[in-house]
C-alpha cells in the first residue's frame, strides 16, 4: 500500500534491515507489522505520537477529533491521514482493542474534565453566595471576595464537610419516617396523635354531670365464648367505613375471611364456625335494610339462635355500636345521596311485630326514586325520615306507638323519644363520632382491648363539605333536626368526657408501674448489697447481722407486696400532708418504702 508523501517523509527513509537479521519474508501483511512495529519506535515519528496518545490537556473524541487542543487544528487533516493509514496495518484483534482502549480513555478524560469545571463552578457560586450571606450579616468586614487562601479552603471544608453529612444521613435513613429528618421534631414537640381532629383545644368544659361507671367502659368481650357485637348502621354517618375497619382493619387469633369481589366477609369465632361480629359487611342486612333500635334489639336474637330451643338457647351479650355525626352534615349528604337516586325502599321499619302503614308512613316522591330533588324540596317534606333520623333510629318507638302519630302529642312524643334515644346511647357498649376518627379508635381499643392494624383516617372533605349553603338554609336545616342536635350535643359531651376519663386512667396506670418497678428494683438492690456484705463478716463477730438480715428478708417481702395497696398508701400520704403532726405515728405502722429506709439506717 503506497503512502501518502507527506506520511512518507515523515517516516524517514526506507527501512533496511540490520545486519544479522533474516531476510524479508514472502508473507507482506507480516513484514508490514514489523515496519509498522519500528516505525512506531522511533522517536518523534507520527506513528509514535499516534501510540503514545494526545499529549497532556488534549482530549480526544470518539471520532478521533482534538477538542481542547488548538494547534493542532490546522494540521489535523495530514495526521488524521496518516494516522489512518498506519491504523489501517494492524491486525483486526488488536484494531479492536486499540479502539476500545482509546475510547475509554477519551470518555474518562471528559468526565474529569466535566466534574472538575463542575466542581469549580459550584464552588465559585457558593462562594459568592456565601459572600452575599455574610456581607448581609457581617457588613464590609467579612467580605468573602477579600478573604485569603486559609479562609477559602476552610470554607470548602465546610461544605464537603455538609455534603458528606447529607450523604451518610441518606443511607442512615433512607425513608421520610426517620426521626433525625424530620424538622419538626427538632423546633416542636411530637403532636398528641389524639388532638381533636377539628383542630379545636383537646380540653372542654363538659355540660352534663356523668357518673363514674357511664365514662368507664370497659367490656369483658369473649370472642371464643358467645358474646356478639352488633354494629347499628345510621344512614351517612360514616358506618361503611367503620364497618369495614371491623373486618379487614382489626387484629384477630382468627381473622375475618373477605373474598375479591364479595361484600360480606366470614368472621367465625376461633375453632368454631358461628360469627362473633352482626353487621352488613358480616351477616349482611339480615333485620333489614339499615335496621334501627327498635328492629335490631328484637330481630338479632332470633336471626342468631332462631334454630335453637329457646330452653338451649346460650345468655349471650349483644353488644351493641354505633356512628354519629354532625346533623348538619349529614342531612345533606343524605340529600345528595337521594339526589343520586338512593330510596332505601328495602327498610322494613318493623315496630311491634308489623311494618308501618301507607297512611302512616306516606311517601315524599311518586316516581321509582327521588333522584335530581332540589334541596328546598327535599326539606319541605313532611313525611321525610331524615328529619331526625339518629333520634328515630337509637330510641324505642315502642314507647310512642311506633309510627302512629296520634297516639300521644307532638311534644310529648319529641321528649319521650329524645330520652329514649339518650339513654340507649348511654347503656351502649361503644358509639363514636364521625368527626373524630382517632378518638374512635382508641375509645373502640380500650372499650374491647382489641386493637386495629392500621390508625383511622380523618377525611375533613365530603360531598356534604362541597355544599355551599347560606346561613338561613342552615337554620332551617337545624330546625328540622333539633332533636338530633340536642341527641349530638349530649353524645359529643359523653364522647369527650370518655376520652379524657380512659387518658387519664390510662396514664395513672402507667405511673403506677413505674413507681412499682422502682420499688422493686430498690428492694433487688438493697437485699444484693446486704447479702454482699453479709457473706464478707463472720456471723460469731456480729451476733447481730443474722438478726437484721431476717429483718431485711421481711421488709423486702412487704415492699413487694404492697402493690395492691397503692390506693390506700396514697390516702395515708394526703391525711399525712393535711396533719403533719401525725406523720411520727403513722411512720411507725406503714410498711412502706420510707420505713424499709428508716429501719436501714437504723441497722447502719
Amino acid at each position: 500500500m503506497a503512502l501518502p508523501a507527506c506520511a512518507a517523509r515523515a517516516l524517514g527513509p526506507p527501512l533496511q534491515p540490520e545486519r544479522g537479521a533474516p531476510a524479508r519474508t514472502t508473507c507482506p501483511r507480516r513484514h508490514s507489522r514489523v515496519e509498522a512495529e519500528l516505525a512506531a519506535s522511533r522517536p518523534g515519528s507520527v506513528a509514535a505520537s499516534v501510540r503514545a496518545g494526545p499529549p497532556r490537556g488534549v482530549s480526544r473524541g470518539f471520532n478521533s477529533q482534538p477538542l481542547l487542543d488548538e494547534p493542532l487544528k490546522a494540521s489535523s487533516s495530514l495526521a488524521g491521514a496518516a494516522r489512518t493509514s498506519l491504523f489501517a496495518l494492524l491486525p483486526r484483534g488488536r484494531r479492536r482493542r486499540m479502539h476500545d482502549l482509546r475510547r475509554r480513555w477519551d470518555l474518562g478524560s471528559l468526565c474529569r474534565a466535566l466534574l472538575t469545571r463542575g466542581l469549580a463552578a459550584l464552588g465559585h457560586s457558593l462562594k459568592h453566595v456565601l459572600g452575599a450571606i455574610f456581607s448581609k450579616i457581617f457588613g464590609p468586614l467579612a467580605s468573602v471576595g477579600n478573604m485569603d487562601e486559609k479562609s477559602n479552603k476552610l470554607l470548602l471544608a465546610l461544605v464537603m464537610l455538609f455534603l458528606f453529612a447529607v450523604i451518610v444521613l441518606q443511607y442512615v435513613c433512607p425513608g421520610t419516617e426517620c426521626q433525625l429528618l424530620r424538622l419538626q421534631a427538632f423546633s416542636s414537640p411530637m403532636p398528641d396523635p389524639y388532638r381533636s381532629e377539628d383542630e379545636s383545644s383537646a380540653r372542654f368544659v363538659p355540660r352534663y354531670n356523668f357518673s363514674r361507671g357511664d365514662l368507664l367502659r370497659k367490656v369483658d368481650f369473649d370472642i371464643k365464648g358467645d358474646d356478639l357485637i352488633v354494629f347499628l348502621h345510621i344512614q351517612k354517618t360514616g358506618g361503611t367505613t367503620f364497618g369495614r375497619h371491623l373486618v379487614r382493619n382489626i387484629q384477630l387469633e382468627q381473622p375475618c375471611e373477605c373474598r375479591v369481589g364479595q361484600k360480606k366477609c366470614t368472621c367465625h369465632r376461633p375453632g368454631k364456625r358461628e360469627t362473633w361480629l352482626f353487621s352488613r359487611f358480616s351477616t349482611g342486612w339480615s333485620c333489614g335494610l339499615h335496621a334501627d333500635w327498635t328492629e335490631l334489639t328484637s330481630c338479632v336474637p332470633a336471626v342468631v339462635d332462631g334454630k335453637r330451643d329457646a330452653r338451649l338457647r346460650p345468655s349471650r351479650n349483644f353488644h351493641y355500636i354505633t356512628i354519629l355525626r354532625d346533623p348538619v352534615s349529614r342531612y345533606l349528604s343524605e340529600w345528595r345521596h337521594v339526589q343520586r337516586g338512593a330510596t332505601w325502599k328495602a327498610s322494613l321499619h318493623v315496630c311491634d311485630g308489623r311494618p308501618p302503614t301507607s297512611e302512616e308512613l306516606p311517601s315524599c316522591y311518586t316516581g321509582d326514586d327521588w333522584s335530581g330533588c332540589p334541596l328546598k324540596e327535599f326539606m319541605d317534606c313532611p313525611y321525610n325520615l331524615a328529619n331526625n333520623r339518629q333520634v328515630r333510629m337509637l330510641s324505642d318507638l315502642t314507647l310512642v306507638g311506633c309510627y302512629n302519630l296520634s297516639v300521644m302529642p307532638e311534644k310529648q312524643r319529641n321528649k319521650v323519644l329524645l330520652e329514649s334515644a339518650k339513654s340507649n346511647l348511654k347503656h351502649m357498649a361503644f358509639f363514636g363520632l364521625t368527626e373524630f376518627q382517632r378518638k374512635t379508635q382508641y375509645l373502640f381499643e380500650k372499650t374491647f382491648n382489641m386493637n386495629f392494624i392500621s390508625p383511622f383516617t380523618q377525611y375533613n372533605t365530603t360531598r356534604a363539605s362541597s355544599v355551599e349553603i347560606n346561613e338561613e338554609i342552615q337554620k332551617r336545616i337545624e330546625g328540622l333536626n333539633f332533636l338530633d342536635m340536642e341527641l349530638y350535643s349530649y353524645a359529643k359531651d359523653l364522647f369527650l368526657q370518655r376520652y379524657q376519663f380512659m387518658r387519664q386512667k390510662e396514664h395513672q396506670e402507667a405511673r403506677q408501674k413505674r413507681q412499682e418497678q422502682r420499688k422493686f428494683l430498690k428492694g433487688r438492690f438493697l437485699q444484693t448489697h446486704f447479702q454482699s456484705q453479709g457473706q464478707s463478716q463472720n456471723p460469731s463477730q456480729n451476733p447481730n447481722l443474722n438478726a437484721n438480715h431476717n429483718v431485711t428478708q421481711n421488709l423486702i417481702q412487704n415492699l413487694t407486696q404492697n402493690s395492691s395497696r397503692n390506693s390506700s398508701q396514697k390516702e395515708n400520704r394526703e391525711s399525712q400532708k393535711q396533719n403533719p403532726g401525725q406523720e411520727q405515728s403513722d411512720g411507725n405502722t406503714s410498711n412502706g418504702t420510707n420505713d424499709y429506709i428508716g429501719s436501714v439506717e437504723k441497722w447502719r
